[in-house]
């Protein structure tokens, strides 16, 4: 037996597939919170494989803060960007200044543009109640099916949710699978191009053609306000500075620590995530709260209720990293790591495909690849020609697929295009999966070109 290798390897391997078959039964059955059931999960992990009861507690507590020391920043200073944005319309106005610039007859791309940019710090959700009335005007006036621009505009806001940093799955697994997080978000955002172009546009367009849906009913019914804020909303170029900011600070500092440039010091400062998303959050502060005349209340009031939602998902981020620490100190995730070196299965493929029955089994994908990033952690940790920036990329693209009935954004897209469930399961479903097998083929291939 290979040094370092436990002698009850096997029996911990089987041992952490029957603890996340008893992830899946809480979840899925008991209908317990996904935080209580990886709290549960990790305990029960540890106590199985034999751990003390006191180490049980102290591995949990050290994932619990290693997964969460750093992220809660980065979550924190994103949610706080894309309240102001939303508050302001400037993620409207942003579009419809793109459609007067595409032009009707290429208004599928004006909705993905706009739909990517305002998907950056804006979480899928959001964005899709911000954009969908543009989509409802442009299937009243060209008289097409609404899939032709809904497609294309949930591809956008879907990826960038799934693949780009401050959005909170990419960014917990950023962290807990020990890759760079200025890294994460430029290669999410260069990844999110093709498979949004494949998805949104050449698979939307193709099912567009199949499946003629009008506007739907709650677009007549439901009174939807573009914006809280009274007023104008702000210039474009603004809105698009505010976008673009964080990615272009941490760009600057990627290709000034490659060279010895003058002030590289302070280029690396200002493009660490921390720094670039706090000077980011004070522009949107600034221009779209204090400049659109809130006080200083109201602004600590916006800033503070922007925080609220985020709490849940940082006890979820917090439960993975207890659950990867548990699997590390069990031993289970090493002898799982030296047989998957041995293994002629890709890394790749295992990590998407952890992803992919995470997402199909319980619904969400923040859930799906902050879980998923948590297992796989200890599997691919070190793994020799494999750097953590692909196998994140790859385990994202997984937790992106399989969008079902269990998701929320399944029935947001239902209910708001005006779909069936099987229209909406061969359309978003369908769509999803294109996405993320393109996204599959694109790391694959990155790897065999560049080993």
């Amino acid at each position: 037996m290979p040094p370092n290798m436990p002698a009850n390897g096997t029996y911990l391997i089987c041992l952490t597939v029957a603890t996340l078959g008893l992830l899946f039964l809480l979840i899925l059955v008991a209908k317990l919170h996904a935080f209580l059931a990886l709290l549960i999960s990790s305990m029960a992990l540890g106590l199985a494989a034999g751990m003390a009861p006191e180490k049980v507690l102290k591995s949990i507590q050290t994932g619990f803060g290693d997964a969460l020391g750093f992220i809660a920043v980065v979550i924190g200073l994103g949610a706080m960007i894309g309240r102001f944005l939303e508050y302001s319309g400037g993620g409207r106005a942003l579009a419809d200044w793109l459609l007067v610039k595409f032009g009707k007859d290429h208004a599928a791309w004006a909705v993905l543009v706009a739909s990517f940019l305002v998907g950056l710090p804006i979480f899928f959700e959001v964005g899709f109640i911000i954009l969908v009335p543009i989509v409802w005007s442009l299937t009243r006036e060209t008289k097409r099916s609404l899939l032709f621009y809904g497609l294309p505009m949930a591809a956008a806001l879907t990826m960038t949710h799934s693949l780009v940093p401050p959005h909170p799955a990419p960014a917990a697994a950023a962290q807990l699978m020990g890759g760079d997080l200025a890294h994460t978000i430029i290669y999410g955002v260069l990844m999110s191009i093709p498979m949004t172009l494949a998805a949104g546009l050449v698979y939307g367009t193709w099912i567009a053609r199949r499946i003629n849906v009008g506007v739907p009913e709650i677009a007549t019914t439901m009174t939807m306000k573009a914006s809280e804020s009274s007023g104008e909303p702000p210039s474009v170029p603004m809105v698009i500075l505010l976008l673009l900011l964080p990615v272009t600070l941490t760009f600057g500092a990627t290709m000034a620590s490659l060279r010895n440039i003058p002030f590289r010091g302070v280029a690396v400062f200002l493009g660490h995530p921390y720094t670039a998303l706090t000077v980011a959050t004070l522009v949107a502060i600034y221009f779209f709260g204090f400049r659109r005349g809130l006080s200083r209340d109201q602004v600590l009031k916006m800033a503070t209720d922007s925080l609220l939602p985020v709490g849940t998902l940082m006890c979820i981020i917090g439960g993975g990293g207890a659950l990867k620490q548990v699997i590390v100190d069990t031993g289970v995730g090493s002898y799982a790591g030296k047989l998957l070196m041995t293994s002629a299965i890709s890394p790749i493929l295992v990590v998407w495909l952890i992803a992919a029955c995470m997402r199909a089994a319980q619904g969400s994908a923040t859930v799906a690849i902050i879980t998923a990033a948590g297992i796989a952690a200890p599997l691919v940790k070190g793994l020799p020609g494999y750097s953590p920036d692909e196998l994140i990329l790859a385990l994202c693209c997984g937790g992106s697929a399989f969008s079902q009935v269990s998701d929320s954004g399944f029935w947001m897209v239902t209910n708001y295009f005006g779909l069936t469930v099987p229209q909406t399961l061969k359309s978003w479903t369908s769509m999803k999966i294109v996405a993320s097998l393109v996204g599959l083929a694109i790391m694959l291939a990155a790897h065999a070109l560049l080993r």
